[in-house]
């Protein structure tokens, strides 16, 4: 039977004369931070002073012992970043030049010294360009040029901490005969019969060449054998009546363990476990009246999907540890998400991120590693590029939850419109990356999931790839030009990029900027703003609604906050009202990897934005939302929105109010919104505030649930000064933990609880609330201590105060 040792214990990094210790996983910035040799990247502007870092080479090493009754030693690297010299015992085993791909090395009969020499990523990546020509990127980095986790380069959220290091777990396999070295479970549905066809691939030693070899399958108390012809076999197992696994807010999510055991005639000689879930899963791309759809089919089921996109946790990867990973899905499960898309200039993740997206429902998005750049497709690159595809799709295809390939993020909408195409004078770029050798990588190795040749792409060069009325769309005009009403302006078919900026919580700039007198252009707070011109975005969004507020850095960091939720939740109560033609909504983004002004619902400290708590109501599955008759501010209209699985039968009191309060007009209706639709309906002209009116506004309000409608902007609205009452009341499980009570005796608009200005490790459990006059809420604050009604009140932000 095979046998690991891990190679995890006892590595050195040597820095000029010295060893120092060295974490495997890790890398050399972590384990110089350790050292206390360089600054924390993340704090101040000390990112600039470990740029030195990413440019030099770098030594990792450990002295190697181990035993082995086997033929075979191979010692395997999960992930080596990126260029490196591999040598052991003196001997050298291998070069590799890829981050997201598993090597293995012929290790037999060696002990000793183990070295593993790190080249400069950037010398790499400029060694490559120098073969293949150079070509246009949105960065002036040449992340392109190598198989490496594009955004260390630096990104408009991210810092440029350029890599280097073993990031991924290391180990001894000892074995002989022969062993695994390929299990594909194909993973099918009919008719209420579940298949599972699993593809065998071994490698065998010299004298296993021609060893009799066999292999069992067990899964759901089903059993199946099959007899290698070569290096192959095939093994099929049929469960009847499977029960189904779904997305979140479908059904549940059931998984099976599948095992594999290969046999020779001595017995076991290598096994294999993962789980599998039963499923199927389409991409509907009928063309209709609209354009061209984009819709997920799971189990048959049409869905709207409701989805964030995802960057790597932390600009050094090897700190993610699996709790984090479920700790940040959860977040995203918390904010009734249904789907997160892997961005394609991060990296392929841990199983531990599949595992916890198979158990929590959250259908994965994969994007292949391309974005924003023109990838050469001559060699060395184009080796590496499809040794890297089939290793990722082999490793990923077991989970239930990985529902799309996608070839590219923003290439082939970067050909056709940033200059690209004039530019290459016949060059290569990619394309034949993502329409020929990965949708074929695709078709032979997972032919039960879709692919999209990238995102956005209208589906074929017979219509601009960012066309809303076909295929996938990215909507950055808005954030970048527009005010957020204009995210009403079209129905895109899928949104699979959108989103607006915001500052992160005030403990997190803190932590970030300890010495600084924060304001939105002091030093550091320009620093962790990576946007081009992201805080002049975040002024102008903040100045269409609001007095933009001069000097009063509580202020701005507030209003910031309120435009980016309302921002996002404009645009998804405006494209779920039109579902079925719009199909899905994938925000940007759900994460920071780093402390930074960004378009994240959960910042670089995992604290939660208001936005994350409007994620919460505007994906729930029943929603209501008052949205314009026509283009622009016409209108409104009610559009009730039900995505359960059950009639929506309910009636909904619209009320004209005042700014003060009082009722002017009032009326009832009722609805009855059938499972996965959506109702719009007319609003009685006698319920309308005037179209410009500075003092009514509408409210529509079912089940617990609220719309409300605005004519003008909150800079024209009359409010009164906001008043309320503040009580604290201590939790019924104490622990530091209370409720805050707020009752209103004014409109008070958009009442946010920023909880970590009550301390560090707050929580509040609600974001912005909108209270008329004598309503009351009640906000849960974990992790607090104790506080005063006066502490709560200096930590509480409303829109209107004068």
């Amino acid at each position: 039977m095979k046998d690991i040792t891990p190679l995890t214990e006892d590595w050195k990094l040597r820095y000029d004369q010295a060893l120092l210790p060295a974490r495997v996983p890790g890398c050399v910035h972590t384990d110089l931070l350790a050292a206390d040799v360089i600054p924390d990247p993340f704090l101040d502007r000390n990112e600039t002073e470990v740029s030195w870092v990413g440019r030099r080479a770098w030594t990792y090493l450990t002295d190697v012992s181990h035993e082995s009754g086997h033929e075979r030693t191979d010692l395997v690297f999960q992930g080596l970043d990126t260029a490196a010299r591999i040598t052991f015992d003196g001997r050298e085993l291998g070069t590799t030049r890829n981050m997201h791909r598993t090597y293995r090395f012929d290790a037999t009969g060696l002990t000793g010294r183990l070295e593993v020499r790190f080249t400069s990523a950037y010398e790499e990546a400029e060694a490559v360009r120098a073969v293949t020509g150079d070509r246009p990127n949105v960065y002036p980095e040449p992340f392109q040029y190598i198989r490496k986790m594009a955004c260390g380069f630096g990104w408009d959220w991210g810092p440029t901490i350029v890599t280097a290091g073993i990031w991924r777990p290391v180990r001894l396999e000892h074995w002989s005969t022969a062993r695994l070295a390929s299990v594909r479970p194909l993973v099918t549905v009919d008719e209420g019969r579940g298949s599972v066809e699993v593809r065998l691939r071994v490698e065998r030693t010299q004298s296993g060449a021609a060893a009799a070899l066999r292999a069992r399958a067990t899964v759901a108390g089903q059993e199946a054998e099959a007899v290698f012809e070569g290096d192959e076999a095939v093994l099929r197992l049929t469960v009847e009546g499977p029960r189904l696994w779904w997305p979140r807010g479908y059904g549940d999510q059931p998984l099976y363990d599948l095992d594999v055991t290969l046999l020779g005639d001595a017995g076991p000689l290598d096994t294999w476990h993962r789980r599998i879930g039963f499923r199927t899963v389409e991409v509907d791309r009928t063309p209709d009246a609209h354009g061209t759809g984009f819709t997920l089919v799971v189990n048959g089921e049409r869905i709207f999907a409701r989805g964030v996109n995802w960057i790597p946790d932390d600009a050094f990867p090897s700190r993610v540890t699996p709790e984090r990973y479920r700790t940040r899905l959860r977040q995203a499960a918390d904010a009734n998400v249904d789907l997160v898309r892997i961005w394609g200039g991060g990296i392929y993740e841990d199983e531990a991120f599949y595992d916890a997206c198979d158990e929590l429902g959250l259908m994965v998005w994969q994007d292949f590693l391309f974005a924003c750049a023109a990838y050469p497709e001559e060699q060395p690159l184009r080796g590496e590029v499809e040794a890297e595809a089939r290793d990722n799709v082999v490793r990923l295809m077991p989970h239930a939850s990985l529902v799309l390939w996608n070839g590219n993020n923003e290439n082939l909408w970067g050909f056709r419109d940033w200059d690209w195409e004039s530019g290459l004078s016949g060059d290569s770029w990619g394309e034949g990356y993502y329409l020929g050798l990965l949708p074929r990588i695709v078709a032979e190795l997972d032919p039960t999931r879709a692919y999209s040749a990238g995102s956005p792409w209208s589906g074929s060069w017979d219509h601009h790839p960012n066309d809303p009325d076909h295929g996938t769309f990215h909507s950055w005009e808005v954030w970048n030009r527009q005010d957020y009403a204009e995210y009403r302006a079209n129905v895109p078919r899928f949104v699979s990029e959108f989103g607006w900026q915001a500052p992160p919580a005030l403990a997190t700039l803190r932590r970030a900027l300890p010495d600084e007198d924060l304001a939105p252009d002091s030093p550091g707070m320009l620093h962790h703003q990576k946007a081009e011109d992201g805080n002049g975005k975040l002024d102008r969004g903040v100045a269409r609604h609001f007095a933009l507020p001069e000097g009063d850095f509580d202020r701005w960091h507030y209003l910031t906050q309120v435009v980016q939720a309302r921002a996002v939740a404009a645009g998804i109560e405006h494209w779920r009202s039109h579902w079925p033609v719009c199909a899905g909504t994938v925000v940007w983004q759900l994460n920071d990897c780093w402390p930074v002004s960004s378009w994240a619902a959960v910042d670089g400290d995992g604290r939660l934005k208001p936005l994350h708590h409007e994620l919460r109501r505007v994906y729930a599955d029943r929603l209501l939302t008052l949205q314009p008759a026509g283009a622009g501010d016409e209108g409104p209209v009610l559009a009730v929105i039900n995505q359960s699985a059950a009639p929506w039968r309910t009636e909904v009191t619209l009320r004209r109010v005042e700014a003060g309060g009082s009722v002017t007009a009032h009326g009832a209706q009722e609805v009855t919104v059938a499972p996965r639709s959506v109702v719009r309906l007319p609003v009685a002209a006698g319920l309308l505030p005037a179209g410009h009116s500075t003092t009514e506004f509408l409210v529509a309000d079912a089940d617990g649930l609220r719309a409300t409608w605005f004519p003008v902007p909150d800079k024209e609205f009359d409010y009164e000064q906001p008043a309320f009452d503040v009580g604290v009341e201590p939790a019924p499980d104490g622990g530091g933990n209370v409720h805050v009570v707020v009752n209103a005796h004014t409109l008070v608009r958009d009442l946010l609880l920023q909880a970590d200005r009550l301390g560090p490790a707050a929580t509040a459990d609600r974001g912005l609330v909108t209270l008329l006059p004598g309503e009351q809420v009640r906000v849960r604050v974990d992790g607090c201590g104790d506080v005063t009604a006066d502490d709560v009140r200096a930590a509480l932000f409303c829109v209107g105060t004068k």
